[in-house]
C-alpha cells in the first residue's frame, strides 16, 4: 500500500473501509433516536453520505489507484440527493441545501472538496447534480471561490468580488494574480495554513489522526482538494507546492486525463464508443451489468438512468 499520508496503516485502512462500506445496510436494519419518522430518516441519510465522503478519503489516504475513487464518487453525490430529498421532508422546505455553506466553514470545505474532486476526475456531469442542490438552495451568485471553481467548467456562472470565509483568501487571491510567480506562491501560502485554519472551525475531522488506536478511529485524511481544483482549472505553478494536504498526483491526473477511445490507461470508456481492451466492464449506470467485451465492441448505452451518462469501467480482471 502506496500511503498518501503517514497517519495511516494497512490494518487500519481495512477496518475504517468495512465500517463506511458497512453504513448503508446498518441503518437498512437498525433504528435512530429521534423525533419523528421524517427527522430519522434524514439523520440516516446524511449519516450515509458522510460515510460516502468519508470513503473517498480513506480510498485516496491509503493509496489506492485514483480510478478506483471515481465509482465511490458516483455513490457520493446519489447519497447527497438522497439526503437533500430526507431534509426537505423533514424540514418541509423545497429545495433546502444538503449544506450551509454560508454559515459552517466546515460544511462549506465539504462542499468545494466535493466540487473539486467531480472536476478532478473529470466528472462534470456529476458536478451539475451536485451544484444544482446548492445552486436550488439560493447559493448561486453569492461566493467567489464557488463561482470561480465552476465557471471554468459549466456555462453561465457568475463573477463576484465576495465571498462567506477568509480562509479561502489566499485560493481566490492566487487565481487573480498580477504574476504566475505570485499566483505560485498563494497557492503554497494556502496550502500551508490550510490545516491550522480550521483548528476552531469546529469541524469534526481535525486532529482526528491524533485519536487513531490501533485499528480503530476517525481518521480518514486531510486533504485541501480545493487546492488542487484551482491549479488545474487555471494552470498555476504547484512545482515548490510540497505539503501533505496538497493531492499533487490528482492534479497530475486531471492534466493528463484522455479520452480517447483508444486509451484504456483510466479504465473508462463512455457509451457509443469501441471498448478499448477484451475483458470484463460493469456500469453504474445499471444493476448488475458486469459482463465481458470483445476488443472493439461498442459499448451499450442506458437511457434514463438516474446517473446521467452511461460510462463503463474496468473490472480488473483478465482477458475474456
Amino acid at each position: 500500500m502506496q500511503r498518501r499520508q503517514k497517519f495511516i496503516t494497512p490494518g487500519y485502512y481495512k477496518s475504517v473501509l468495512a465500517l463506511c462500506e458497512g453504513t448503508e445496510s446498518f441503518w437498512a436494519n437498525n433504528s435512530m433516536e429521534s423525533d419523528s419518522a421524517e427527522q430519522e430518516a434524514a439523520l440516516k441519510a446524511r449519516d450515509i453520505q458522510s460515510a460516502a465522503l468519508d470513503k473517498i478519503f480513506i480510498q485516496y489516504t491509503a493509496g489506492e489507484p485514483i480510478d478506483v475513487l471515481i465509482p465511490s464518487l458516483e455513490k457520493l453525490i446519489d447519497n447527497y440527493e438522497n439526503y437533500q430529498r430526507a431534509l426537505e421532508i423533514q424540514e418541509q422546505l423545497p429545495n433546502i441545501s444538503p449544506l450551509a455553506i454560508d454559515d459552517w466553514p466546515g460544511q462549506y470545505e465539504e462542499c468545494v472538496q466535493v466540487i473539486s474532486l467531480c472536476i478532478l476526475l473529470h466528472r462534470i456531469d456529476l458536478l451539475q447534480r451536485f451544484v444544482a442542490l446548492l445552486d436550488n438552495a439560493g447559493y448561486a451568485g453569492e461566493d467567489t471561490l464557488y463561482e470561480d471553481l465552476l465557471r471554468k467548467v459549466l456555462p453561465g456562472r457568475n463573477d463576484l468580488d465576495e465571498w462567506y470565509h477568509d480562509i479561502y483568501t489566499p485560493l481566490i487571491r492566487a487565481i487573480y494574480a498580477p504574476t504566475k510567480e505570485e499566483a505560485s506562491a498563494l497557492l503554497k501560502l494556502y496550502c500551508d495554513q490550510w490545516y491550522s485554519a480550521f483548528e476552531d472551525k469546529q469541524t469534526n475531522w481535525h486532529d482526528t489522526h491524533l485519536d487513531i488506536d490501533g485499528d480503530e478511529g476517525s481518521y480518514y485524511g486531510y486533504w485541501a482538494f480545493e487546492a488542487a481544483a484551482i491549479a488545474f482549472l487555471y494552470d498555476i505553478d504547484d512545482s515548490e507546492v510540497d505539503h501533505m494536504v496538497y493531492p499533487k498526483d490528482l492534479v497530475a491526473y486531471a492534466r493528463n486525463f484522455s479520452s480517447s477511445p483508444n486509451s484504456a490507461k483510466t479504465g473508462r470508456i463512455e457509451s457509443g464508443q469501441p471498448c478499448p481492451k477484451a475483458g470484463y466492464w460493469f456500469t453504474p449506470a445499471q444493476a448488475n451489468s458486469r459482463r465481458a467485451f470483445k476488443q472493439g465492441e461498442i459499448m451499450p448505452a442506458f437511457d434514463g438512468s438516474r446517473w446521467g451518462a452511461t460510462l463503463w469501467y474496468w473490472s480488473g480482471e483478465d482477458d475474456a
